[in-house]
């Protein structure tokens, strides 16, 4: 039986173990809090930091492979294991593109893949100078995840809220849609791909509200979209199952945004509305098994379930009973123990034929669904 490791065990270290439950695999986990929402799924747990190099080092070297759930982890580890025979998904060579904004954005220009304009900046004093650039988005290097990290600067008296650090500067894209796609691609370069899927993201927060799969756009607009996404995924020269995120501006034209390396929130529906999740797709790879059917059973919508403002302690979930009551609903809760305002603590997937019922009901669980303290 292979033995594998996963770096964190936030939620999407818990799903994938809910799925490893399905294959003959000995699984272990390492992170740094034992009551973690994956510790008490694996085979075996290990306490330790991810960042760090030892403890990436030591809990990786008896392992057939080794997958990430965040990007922050100790890739100079993952080398020295790679070097020495233990499979990572990513390769870290990957992973160090895409872990820092610089590097990733230079990568999709030497690629020739379209991307937002942009300029890098060293420090303040650099970004200062770029008030002609603005309106603009500014990213830090390292560092950056789930909307931290990253500034909107739309006027000169406003560049003193960029950051002092390396950072890209991207010229802002007039957004008509933001499209997600999840590649996956094994050993041997073949890849599948799901259907694109819509994000809508809640402005305030910089998090995605809700998505609803397949995207609605059109045809010849989708064939770019999944183009664009296979030349990212087979630039990055490493098996693994990847997130592209891309841009539709209002004459049509798509963009990179960025790329995750690892499941990703965007394919969460995949678990109820896919032939073959995300999860369990990963899993094919890691376990050299043939790719499973990404194609949709039905559409689908993710809500996802944030932490309510005001509310910071032991979660409760106001309205889950209602929720539960609902035709076609899943509901996912993450088993974290505290909450805090937009701290994401479980989604909820709707399935359906009809697209208007996917959003009336994202919009009706949205507003009956909270998590307070």
């Amino acid at each position: 039986m292979q033995k594998v490791g996963i770096l964190g065990g936030g939620q999407l270290g818990r799903m994938l173990l809910q799925t490893a439950a399905n294959y003959p695999v000995e699984t272990y986990l390492m992170e740094n809090d034992p009551a973690c929402p994956a510790a008490h799924l694996c085979h075996h747990f290990t306490l330790g930091d991810i960042r760090n190099f030892d403890d990436v080092y030591n809990f990786g070297k008896g392992l057939d492979a080794l997958t990430i759930e965040i990007e922050s982890v100790n890739e100079d580890a993952l080398e020295k294991l790679e070097q020495e025979g233990v499979k990572v998904y990513p390769r870290p060579s990957a992973l160090r593109t895409i872990k820092n904004k610089i590097l990733q954005k230079q990568f999709y220009k030497d690629l020739q893949i379209p991307t937002a304009p942009f300029v890098v900046t060293q420090n303040k004093r650099e970004l200062r100078e770029q008030a002609a650039f603005l309106p603009a988005v500014h990213k830090i290097g390292l560092g950056g995840y789930d909307g931290r990290g990253v500034q909107v600067i739309k006027t000169a008296d406003h560049l003193d809220k960029g950051f002092d650090a390396p950072s890209v500067l991207e010229k802002m894209v007039t957004i008509q849609k933001e499209i997600a796609m999840i590649v996956a691609i094994n050993a041997k370069g073949e890849t599948a791909l799901y259907p694109a899927v819509d994000m809508v993201f809640d402005p305030t927060l910089n998090l995605l509200d809700y998505q609803i799969s397949p995207a609605d756009i059109p045809e010849k607009t989708l064939w770019k979209v999944e183009a664009m996404a296979l030349a990212v995924v087979k630039g990055l020269k490493s098996p693994g199952l990847f997130a592209v995120e891309l841009f539709i501006d209002r004459q049509g034209d798509v963009f990179v945004n960025e790329t995750a390396p690892r499941v990703h929130n965007s394919g969460h529906h995949t678990i109820e509305a896919n032939y073959s999740s995300q999860f369990d797709m990963l899993w094919r790879i890691m376990l050299d098994y043939p790719l499973g059917n990404a194609d949709h059973i039905l559409p689908a919508a993710i809500v996802n379930l944030l932490g309510a403002e005001g509310h910071s302690g032991d979660a409760k979930y106001d309205g889950l009973h209602e929720v539960l009551q609902m035709d076609n609903v899943f509901v996912h809760i993450y088993g974290k123990k505290q909450t805090k305002p937009g701290r994401k603590m479980g989604h909820i997937t709707i399935v359906s034929k009809d697209k208007h019922d996917l959003t009336y009901k994202a919009h009706r669980i949205k507003n009956t669904l909270k998590v307070i303290s």
